[in-house]
């Protein structure tokens, strides 16, 4: 098997996360980006968002080109939220000038930083193995303190590039009196962040949504169209980057000795997501 994995032999199909079922339509979506994208189109049918008072609304594909911007923020926050902060992140869309080329310019950054968020520290300090300014960011949670960084690693990446792109898209964009509108309904917002939401929820009033636990939740018929027929089903492949990390990690998690595995959840406990029990 090891072999064969080796020399990229090996495919798993990859089943939907999601059924959606809208009027006599269904449809299944692979996972919870699929998901947004797909009740995005739905929300902005007939949606209007008003940026100020006797302004006139933005509408259509002028509407959904700013809602795309945003997702793919999310999309970048979601990705980055077991290495940075999930609401530092956020933060970044509203204050995305970070610096840490000197002791002062990181102390300023992490100053504005912290300024837009709640209960959570923030403080510039020195890196002495990359002998350069970091940003350390704690936050308790349960009783712990989760510590993450904020580095020159993330600056010069394109995920940072794609979170300063988006700020500067939603920079002054909603003044006073601004609101989301969708047919007779509509909602005073502050930020874009709220508009979406209240548009992905109004959306979801007409449609009903099964989450997959298991291949086995599936009939014979749905498990065909959506997995198995060549035609429609989708292939990840797989590979092992670092053979002995991969090996390490398999015989902590299904080795015969509990103290690594305890150990192992314990330390990953507070950061793992999308947990079925």
């Amino acid at each position: 098997m090891t072999e064969l994995i080796e020399r990229c032999h090996v495919y798993i199909s990859q089943p939907p996360l999601y059924k959606i079922k809208h009027g006599k339509k269904e449809r299944y979506v692979k996972d919870d980006h699929e998901l947004k994208q797909y009740m995005l189109s739905i929300a902005l049918d007939g949606a209007e968002l008003f940026t100020g008072e006797n302004k006139p609304p933005l509408v259509g594909e002028t509407l959904e080109k700013i809602a795309n911007e945003y997702i793919l923020a999310e999309a970048v926050i979601e990705r980055m939220s077991q290495a940075i902060d999930n609401h530092v992140m956020h933060a970044l869309l509203r204050q995305p000038d970070v610096d840490l080329s000197s002791k002062q310019a990181a102390e300023d950054s992490a100053s504005r930083v912290a300024a837009r968020v709640k209960d959570i520290k923030i403080v510039a300090e020195y890196d002495e193995i990359h002998e350069r300014y970091r940003l350390k960011i704690m936050r308790m949670s349960h009783g712990n303190v989760l510590t993450s960084y904020l580095d020159n690693d993330f600056l010069e990446s394109g995920d940072y590039a794609q979170i300063q792109k988006t700020a500067q898209v939603f920079e002054g964009l909603l003044g006073q009196g601004a609101y989301i509108q969708r047919g007779e309904r509509k909602q005073t917002v502050a930020e874009f962040k709220l508009a979406l939401e209240w548009l992905l929820e109004e959306a979801k009033k007409g449609l009903n949504v099964q989450r997959y636990k298991g291949l086995g939740e599936m009939n014979p018929s749905q498990l065909w169209e959506t997995t198995m027929d060549p035609a429609n089903r989708r292939l990840l492949r797989a590979q092992i980057e670092d053979s002995i990390l991969t090996d390490e990690i398999f015989t902590t998690l299904m080795g015969d000795v509990v103290e690594p595995r305890r150990a192992f959840i314990e330390k990953n406990a507070l950061r793992a997501t999308n947990i079925d029990i």
